[in-house]
């Protein structure tokens, strides 16, 4: 990977205050809309499920927020390739707390996510409203829990969407993705799609979107509400074939197919 793509400009962006004032306004008004979108809408068709490749009007309504979120924070989103028609598993790298937005943006499912998210105010009521699955990370019996629900909303018919490496990576860097959550899919029986979420500028991929280490929630989020523009691409990546005997080749199958779709394609210039 060229170095340059590792990191964002260290030149002084002289524009970010403007952006700040007025990307905070305009974000403070799209989550009152928010939550009155979850108290009208999707709370109220949250089983509301994929009929004949047609969204029900929930998740159409997910779609429209989370594009719009992306772009109050200066990220166009791209899709490249098609997402299979639900239930499915989609599969992710994952970089930063924008990740599931992102892949909101173009289709809406139920996210796996760490339980203290459930007790964030406002996130938490918003992420619940949306279907998310949450799981206490170490323990072997919220696990079990979790894979159980997630096996039940697949065969119910609604999608699943997780993040293998099981937490973020840092610069640039997929970590190994863990083989025992795509038991989902074997047990439901649907098919398990990669998705590769990734953040360029001129067609070169910029790692700095998602979390620096030791960089917390809130100091990303107020960096990247402050951000030049960016793609936000959704690549959609061949299904992965069932393997019932072989989770780990699913794992490893799917990672490289996300790595490869993440690299920079030839004949771009460098943007840095």
């Amino acid at each position: 990977m060229n170095s340059q793509s590792l990191s964002a400009p260290a030149r002084r962006d002289s524009m970010r205050p403007l952006r700040y004032l007025w990307r905070v306004p305009l974000l403070l008004l799209h989550v009152v809309l928010g939550v009155l979108l979850c108290s009208l809408v999707i709370t109220w068709r949250r089983n509301a499920v994929m009929k004949d490749g047609r969204e029900p009007f929930a998740h159409r309504t997910i779609r429209w927020w989370s594009t719009a979120l992306l772009r109050i924070f200066g990220l166009r989103s791209v899709r490249v390739g098609q997402p299979l028609a639900d239930p499915v598993l989609f599969v992710a790298n994952h970089t930063s707390w924008i990740d599931i937005e992102l892949l909101h943006s173009q289709r809406a499912a139920c996210f796996v996510a760490k339980a203290e998210i459930a007790s964030w105010p406002l996130v938490g009521w918003l992420a619940s409203a949306g279907g998310t699955i949450f799981h206490r990370r170490g323990s072997n019996h919220s696990l079990a829990a979790v894979m159980q629900v997630m096996v039940d909303r697949l065969r119910g018919g609604r999608s699943v969407a997780v993040f293998p490496e099981g937490g973020t990576g840092h610069n640039g860097v997929l970590r190994v993705f863990h083989a025992r959550i795509f038991q989902a899919a074997l047990d439901a029986e649907v098919p398990v799609q990669p998705v590769a979420l990734r953040f360029a500028r001129d067609g070169r991929r910029v790692v700095d979107a998602g979390f620096r280490e030791h960089e917390n929630f809130m100091q990303n989020f107020l960096r990247l509400l402050g951000e030049a523009p960016l793609d936000a691409e959704v690549h959609f990546l061949a299904p992965v074939a069932a393997m019932p005997d072989a989770r780990r080749r699913m794992a490893e199958t799917a990672r490289e197919r996300i790595a490869q779709a993440l690299e920079d394609k030839p004949g771009h210039e460098n943007h840095a």
